[in-house]
């Protein structure tokens, strides 16, 4: 009979033999499912692998921040930077006259209007009369004229409904030539005159005598020398331009003083268009008499003007003496519909008293009908051109620089008992005189009132 110490030590021994092989056998299998064969295989390609990057990384480094300018934002950043981007601030008169004409050559026909397109998708719709737009354009074109600038607006309103550039010779020119001042000429005639009116000292029908012809640039033969000088009416005289009547005018009449208050009244040597490029119209203060006498007929070289503030003149004295604030869009709208400027009619300044206005219009109401324009509204047999339309005009010419030419101008508004259109034209020639300012004139009226 066994012991039962004995058994119990056997079945031990037998127990922990059994488990340490079972345990051999799973510790075996743990090693092979550790390392199998495929396994060995991956890490030899995937070693290699991580060796390559880790070579690489620091020259990966060193270029990362290169693109950093390129990488795009994230979404909530790319929202807020568009919108950023396309704000655009409501816009003043000026603003949007600076805007709407710095626009103007990418401007196309929608639905009979002048459009352009905003940088942000928004847009700028002209008040620009279509008709008178193409005809004038074509007309410059067709005649090739060197340097020519034309702008037309409503008197009562300052829209402006008209305005065309062009060069045959400096196409750049044309994108500035709105901005820019020229030498005024003889329409510098009207500021002499309506500081003479608004001191009363003078009327319409005042006749002053002369020395010289009607075209001289000589003021030290001015002055009458006996009683048979030729002499002449005030209105006829600014039908005709005749120089040695206005030199008179203004230094024997007016005074350097009075004609430098009136420039200033006109707005001269100030900024009229503030917040835009439009360059200052300028005059200068005459040193001598004979210089006095030179600015008063219009022939001071220094005395120049933008033709917008040409065009803000002549509507002036078409208004009863109140200047309005050219407004050359009508609307100005962003890429989100929200409206950043509607035109409605402002007052800039009153130039003048309506009495004067009415004076000047008689004055100017020859130049059209037996003055300096007469031929280019008129036919080879002398009849009428706009028959039916009484036109109160001034014309302009003299020699100047940048660009180098022949002066043309042409100012006018119409009719003269409920002037509808006021407008200014500049051509600029060189060598033969293509066209006048006149020309482009009587075309602009003709298209207006087709």
């Amino acid at each position: 009979m066994l012991d039962i110490k004995h058994l119990t030590k056997d079945r031990q021994g037998f127990l922990k033999r059994l488990f340490a092989k079972q345990g051999s056998r799973n510790a075996n299998l743990r090693k092979r499912l550790a390392e199998p064969p495929r396994k060995k295989m991956r890490l030899r390609i995937l070693l290699p692998a991580i060796a390559l990057v880790l070579a690489i990384w620091p020259l990966y480094s060193l270029l990362g921040p290169l693109r950093l300018p390129l990488s795009l934002p994230g979404r909530a950043d790319a929202k807020a930077s568009v919108k950023e981007v396309q704000k655009l601030p409501p816009l003043d008169r000026f603003q949007s006259l600076q805007v709407s004409t710095d626009l103007l050559t990418s401007a196309r026909v929608v639905n009979s209007r002048f459009e352009s397109l905003l940088s942000d998708g928004g847009s700028i719709v002209y008040n620009l009369d279509s008709e008178l737009q193409e005809k004038v354009s074509r007309f410059l074109s067709e005649r090739r004229v060197p340097y020519a600038v034309f702008i037309a607006l409503e008197p009562k309103t300052g829209k402006v409904i008209g305005m065309v550039s062009h060069s045959t010779v400096d196409p750049q020119w044309s994108k500035k030539a709105y901005y820019q001042i020229y030498p005024m000429a003889s329409l510098f005639k009207i500021i002499t005159a309506s500081a003479a009116l608004e001191q009363k000292k003078v009327s319409p029908d005042t006749v002053i005598a002369f020395n010289g012809k009607k075209t001289s640039v000589n003021p030290r033969y001015w002055d009458p020398r006996s009683r048979r000088s030729p002499e002449m009416t005030l209105t006829d005289a600014m039908g005709k331009s005749v120089n040695p009547v206005f030199g008179r005018l203004a230094s024997s009449v007016v005074g350097k003083e009075q004609l430098l208050l009136e420039a200033a009244r006109y707005g001269f040597n100030q900024p009229l268009f503030p917040g835009t490029t439009i360059v200052q119209s300028t005059v200068e203060n005459p040193q001598s008499d004979a210089a006095l006498k030179l600015m008063g007929a219009g022939l001071g070289r220094e005395v120049k003007i933008s033709p917008i503030h040409a065009v803000s003149m002549i509507g002036a004295m078409a208004n009863k003496g109140v200047m309005m604030t050219p407004l050359l869009a009508e609307r100005v709208t962003s890429g989100t519909g929200e409206v950043l400027f509607s035109a409605s009619p402002l007052e800039l300044r009153r130039l003048f008293s309506e009495e004067t206005s009415s004076k000047l219009s008689k004055m100017l109401s020859t130049t059209v009908n037996k003055g300096t324009s007469r031929r280019a509204f008129h036919d080879r047999k002398g009849r009428a051109l706009l028959a039916k339309l009484n036109i109160a005009a001034k014309t302009g010419s003299i020699d100047g620089k940048d660009p180098d030419g022949q002066y043309s101008w042409f100012a006018a508004y119409a009719p003269m008992e409920d002037p509808q259109i006021a407008l200014v034209a500049l051509v600029v020639n060189q060598g033969k005189w293509n066209v006048k300012a006149s020309n482009v004139g009587e075309k602009a009226l003709e298209a207006f009132f087709r």
